[in-house]
């Protein structure tokens, strides 16, 4: 719950900057695709699909300030926030779910886990799930924070930053240990820059769902 607070709190400010990876996303959805983002922020993603063509979108964020400040901003979204519980859309019902640096805001595995089978199960067979994210890097300042962390909340790779946001970078192995019940379709080393204005390693991701 103090997550969503921080979250509300920053919601006019924080700006995302990480790049959608579109071309590779539309290698496999087209523009009539029912698409649905999952942790949404404040619906930049869906903007850019929208301008693409793409106007059969969900966004979905269990921030209230970040989808109100979506809502003002990009007025033709369908923005909602994320009650808890399981996403609520019907079994099968979306071509292709997003998860845009979300994963990052889940510290724990089982809270991963439970949240990929909730998108497993509202994809389509055959649909497509693209996920960018963080990855563990090697520098000084990540290190230090890794390990000042990890007895707190028992798992290496989260950490605390100093306005109280919780994040966690990832190990490669758990990642693909994650996502593995998908057929792979791409993923592709990258490096991001965070919305705080570091550099980062991070992965771009697009997998299908198994029938």
């Amino acid at each position: 719950m103090e997550q969503k607070k921080y979250w509300d709190d920053v919601s006019d400010q924080k700006q995302f900057t990480t790049p959608f990876q579109a071309d590779a996303f539309c290698k496999y959805v087209n523009s009539s695709s029912r698409i649905l983002d999952v942790g949404c922020g404040y619906g930049r993603t869906l903007d850019e699909l929208y301008q693409m063509g793409f106007h059969n979108l969900i966004g979905i964020d269990f921030s209230k300030g970040m989808i109100i400040r979506g809502q003002t901003q990009f007025p033709y979204l369908d923005l909602r926030v994320k009650e808890s519980g399981p996403i609520d859309l019907p079994a099968e019902s979306v071509d292709a779910v997003i998860l845009f640096a979300v994963l990052t805001c889940i510290r724990e595995n089982a809270e991963q886990e439970a949240l990929i089978s909730d998108i497993k199960r509202v994809l389509k067979p055959n649909g497509i799930l693209y996920v960018n994210d963080f990855l563990l890097n090697t520098d000084e300042r990540n290190l230090t924070r890794y390990q000042k962390f990890q007895e707190k909340y028992d798992n290496y790779g989260v950490f605390q930053l100093p306005d109280g946001a919780v994040c966690r970078h990832h190990d490669e192995v758990w990642i693909k240990e994650l996502l593995s019940d998908f057929k792979q379709e791409m993923y592709e080393n990258l490096t991001f820059t965070t919305m705080n204005g570091h550099r980062s390693n991070g992965f771009c991701y697009i997998g299908r769902r198994i029938i």
